[in-house]
């Protein structure tokens, strides 16, 4: 199972991407908020939106959760 991370900085548009761990777009680490392993990016933007509500997908790493 790939694990993922949020970005600690929202977007321009006030959205928290959701990134696999081997997505050539992460944040630099210190703005990575670890969120765990999950079968599919679902997970993990589920789990991400606990502390980011406007959380959403990497259009590169999960594009089955980039919505916007």
């Amino acid at each position: 199972m790939p694990d993922y991370c949020v970005n600690k900085n929202a977007q321009d548009d006030g959205y928290h991407e959701v990134h696999d761990l081997t997505c050539n777009n992460l944040p630099d680490a210190e703005n990575r908020k670890p969120l765990g392993s999950f079968s599919t990016c679902h997970g993990a933007v589920t789990e991400a939106k606990k502390t980011y509500p406007k959380s959403d997908g990497c259009r590169h790493c999960s594009p089955a959760c980039h919505t916007r």
